[in-house]
């Protein structure tokens, strides 16, 4: 049997790693468009802010281990289009050679590619580009481009479009390696996957770390600093009051999300689904025959909303776990997604799972959010600190539909939001969190576990109602 993978990050990895352990004699393809399998590009802004060392250290394997693993890497290669009635992939090496591969089941993992939004300078003749100092960031070329522009032009400030989770790391990561930073963010608030109270909180977390946060702010166009001019580039955009805002600055960063990537797919007559994103079933079998896909070019089965688009790479492991492990002979179903999410803003982190109040009330739940505090370990054990809650619940049935955190990067936030995204896996009441046994000793946590405080205040309110 011959399994190829077009894709060699989080889903086309673990796709093959998984149809390796249970059909060792598959011969196991992975096509890979750079020559950087199963790397972390979660990890990029660490490695851009000086914490991560070198940027090898974010390959989750090197691609010894991956040939040990059984898997036959294709690095600089480029898929350009399937031949499902033939079983066939062409592809076109670095060089422009090209070659069929056969194959007897295909798995497309193509991921995303940034979304680049309507901002004059950043598309069109005279568009600029990394070389002026104008970057998008999604890759590990991306990840290159954007240290040349730091180490080679040595910026002292920079202006970040977009305050979604890799715009937040990436102003934490500049600010570490000592630019001032301004972020602008179209929305009314930073991190719009949360509420509002708790990305006032990231908000406040920037200002005190000296990050310009500009909310509101729609950025218009980016063009070269005229003579006289200070900085590099000129920013302009404009407030929700209509009032003209120009910056100066170094650098750009555009980073305002992604968007599936399935030229690939639809090509060759994949159809597609939510967001434009490949359409998939819980065995991430697509409408065409023998050939699946999972990771970020897909719709992803969410648990309490059923199909949407939800890019992240946990999700992607996962699918593509249950895509090789299909297309090697098994019959297994992806659970679905919860939305998990982590952050950390400098000292600080805030999480969520689950639902939020407008996203629930469409799928037919009767939410009700509730806010409260407690202390991450008993406050007499030295270096406690409070976490900020919003415990999201169904008034009709007491079901747990979310949670959001906010706390001290020390407070273990990452582990918290995972008790209840494991409680909405599971169909848990909020009532029931309480009856969970949790461990305890004073300086890592209290009798009653904090979350099942949020939970307890959350009964209170939704009684009194």
């Amino acid at each position: 049997m011959h399994l190829v993978m077009i894709g060699g990050s989080d889903a086309g990895i673990s796709a093959a790693l998984r149809a390796h352990e249970l059909e060792s004699a598959a011969d196991v393809t992975v096509v890979v468009a750079d020559a950087y399998p199963n790397f972390s590009i979660c990890g990029i802004p660490y490695y851009l802010s000086g914490e991560v060392a070198h940027w090898r250290d974010l390959a989750h394997r090197t691609i010894a281990d991956l040939e040990a693993a059984g898997m036959r890497l294709r690095l600089d290669t480029t898929a350009r289009r399937i031949d499902v009635a033939g079983r066939k992939l062409l592809i076109t090496s670095a060089g422009g050679g090209e070659e069929l591969l056969g194959y007897d089941k295909l798995i497309i993992g193509t991921g995303a590619v940034p979304v680049r939004p309507p901002i004059r300078g950043l598309a069109g003749p005279g568009a600029l580009g990394p070389d002026d100092g104008v970057h998008l960031l999604h890759s590990m070329d991306d990840t290159f481009a954007v240290m040349r522009t730091l180490e080679q032009a040595v910026p002292a400030s920079a202006v970040i479009v977009g305050a979604g989770y890799i715009g937040l790391e990436m102003a934490d990561a500049l600010t570490v390696r000592g630019l001032k930073v301004t972020q602008m963010e179209q929305l009314a608030e930073v991190l719009p996957t949360v509420d509002p109270d708790l990305g006032a909180l990231v908000h406040a977390e920037l200002a005190v770390h000296g990050v310009e946060v500009l909310t509101a702010t729609t950025v218009q166009a980016v063009s070269r600093a005229g003579a006289g001019q200070p900085g590099r580039l000129h920013v302009q955009a404009t407030a929700a009051d209509g009032t003209a805002v120009t910056r100066a600055a170094d650098m750009v960063l555009v980073v305002v999300g992604v968007r599936p990537e399935t030229t690939l797919a639809v090509e060759a007559g994949a159809t597609l689904g939510v967001k434009a994103a490949i359409a998939v079933d819980r065995r991430m079998r697509t409408h065409l025959p023998d050939v699946f896909a999972a990771g970020d070019c897909v719709i992803t089965r969410h648990r309490l909303l059923g199909e949407t688009y939800l890019p992240l790479g946990t999700t992607a492991h996962k699918q593509g776990r249950v895509a090789g492990e299909n297309a090697a002979g098994g019959n297994r179903e992806f659970a679905g997604s919860l939305g998990t999410q982590v952050v950390k803003i400098f000292d600080q982190a805030v999480a969520r799972t689950g639902l939020r109040d407008h996203e629930a009330a469409p799928a037919g739940f009767d939410p009700v959010t509730v806010g409260s505090e407690a202390d991450d370990h008993k406050a007499y054990y030295p270096g406690s600190h409070r976490i900020q809650m919003r415990v999201t619940g169904d008034r009709t049935t007491g079901r747990l539909l979310g949670l959001q955190l906010f706390g001290h990067r020390h407070a273990e936030i990452a582990k918290r939001i995972d008790i209840a995204a494991t409680a909405i896996h599971s169909n848990m009441t909020v009532d029931a969190v309480s009856d969970l046994d949790l461990s305890y000793t004073p300086p890592l946590g209290s009798p009653w576990e904090a979350v099942q405080l949020g939970a307890q205040a959350w009964v209170r309110a939704a009684r009194r109602d």
